[in-house]
């Protein structure tokens, strides 16, 4: 959860939207047609394919919104499940990907249909950002970066 004492967010990205909330709906009111238009219609199974398919999918609304989002406040940066203080990052642009880099979040990997952004960190490590629109995100974080400690 995200402490409203961080400051206002200066970058968001939700994860995922609603709208796959009506797929099974619509698909229950496509099925429902087809069956008017041929006879008898069979309105309590497809209410609960309807109910089913829209259970299954705010399941996965859900958790993507949990874990594919990205929220950057003046004191820190949050991807996933995990949160990194905006302190500890000292270079956003021109670090070089090495092999084994961390992503952020928790995962594996960034997830599927978002941008890499290398993070040099205080201790010298590099960790992957993500992002759908990686520049913004650099950009958003650039005036929070203080640079190398000296």
């Amino acid at each position: 959860m995200i402490d409203p004492d961080e400051g206002p967010v200066l970058f968001a990205e939700p994860g995922s939207t609603r709208w796959p909330l009506l797929w099974g709906p619509l698909f229950s009111a496509a099925g429902i047609g087809v069956e008017a238009a041929s006879g008898r219609v069979h309105w309590f199974a497809w209410a609960m394919v309807g109910l089913g398919l829209f259970a299954m999918t705010a399941g996965w609304v859900g958790v993507r919104r949990k874990v594919c989002r990205v929220v950057l406040t003046p004191a820190a940066l949050h991807q996933g499940r995990e949160s990194l203080p905006v302190a500890r990052i000292v270079s956003a642009t021109d670090v070089g990907t090495p092999v084994g880099a961390r992503p952020l979040g928790g995962g594996w990997t960034v997830p599927k249909k978002t941008t890499e952004l290398p993070l040099e960190l205080d201790d010298g490590t590099v960790v992957l950002a993500w992002a759908l629109d990686a520049v913004a995100l650099a950009a958003a974080l650039r005036p929070l970066i203080t640079g190398p400690p000296r």
